[in-house]
C-alpha cells in the first residue's frame, strides 16, 4: 500500500513539474518525484540503488536551480499554443508506441535472458548471505561496478561544489 501512495505522490509531483509556470517551483517538484522514487527502491529492498538516486538527484537539483536562479525566461502564451499542443501529443504517442513494442520484446517474468543469470539468482544466498539478488550482484559480484561508481558520484559532487562556490577571496580581519 505504501508504493502504492508514493507512486501517487511521484505522479503528482511530476505533473506539477510539468504544469508549473515558473522554473524553480518546477526543479523543486522534479526533485519531489526523485525522492519518491529514491523511497520506492528502499521500499523495494534495493538501498544501493536508492543511495545513487538520492545523491544524483540533489545534484541535479542544485545544478538546475544553480543554472536557473538567475534567469527570467519568458512563457510562451500566444500563437505557439496547437503547435504546442500537436507536438505534445505527437511525443506521446511515439513514445507509446515505442514502449509497447519495447515491452513486448521482453521476457517473461522470472525467465532469465542470459544464462549467467540463472548462476546468480540460484546461488547469490549461498554465495553473499543476501536475500536481495540486486544488492548481492551489485555489492559482491560487482564490486568494481560499484565502486567506479561512488568515484563517479563523488567526482559529480566536487563538480556541484565548484560550480556553487562563491568566487574571490575571505580576507580575516
Amino acid at each position: 500500500m505504501e508504493l502504492h501512495l508514493i507512486l501517487l505522490f511521484m505522479i503528482c509531483a511530476s505533473i506539477v513539474a510539468v504544469e508549473v509556470k515558473d522554473l524553480i517551483s518546477s526543479i523543486i517538484s522534479l526533485g519531489a518525484a526523485g525522492l519518491g522514487l529514491c523511497l520506492a527502491f528502499l521500499i523495494l529492498k534495493a538501498p544501493n540503488l536508492a543511495i545513487s538516486q538520492l545523491v544524483v538527484e540533489i545534484l541535479c537539483v542544485v545544478v538546475l536551480i544553480r543554472a536557473t536562479i538567475n534567469k527570467d525566461l519568458p512563457l510562451v502564451k500566444d500563437g505557439r499554443w496547437f503547435f504546442n499542443t500537436i507536438s505534445t501529443f505527437l511525443f506521446i504517442g511515439f513514445f507509446l508506441i515505442s514502449a509497447y513494442f519495447a515491452l513486448m520484446e521482453l521476457p517473461h517474468f522470472g525467465e532469465p535472458i542470459m544464462k549467467a543469470a540463472n548462476e546468480y539468482i540460484a546461488n547469490s544466498l549461498a554465495k553473499t548471505g543476501s536475500s536481495n539478488i540486486v544488492t548481492a550482484v551489485t555489492l559482491n559480484f560487482r564490486s568494481y561496478d560499484a565502486l567506479a561508481e561512488t568515484a563517479v558520484l563523488f567526482a559529480a559532487i566536487i563538480g556541484v561544489l565548484a560550480i556553487t562556490r562563491k568566487v574571490g577571496r575571505i580576507h580575516e580581519k
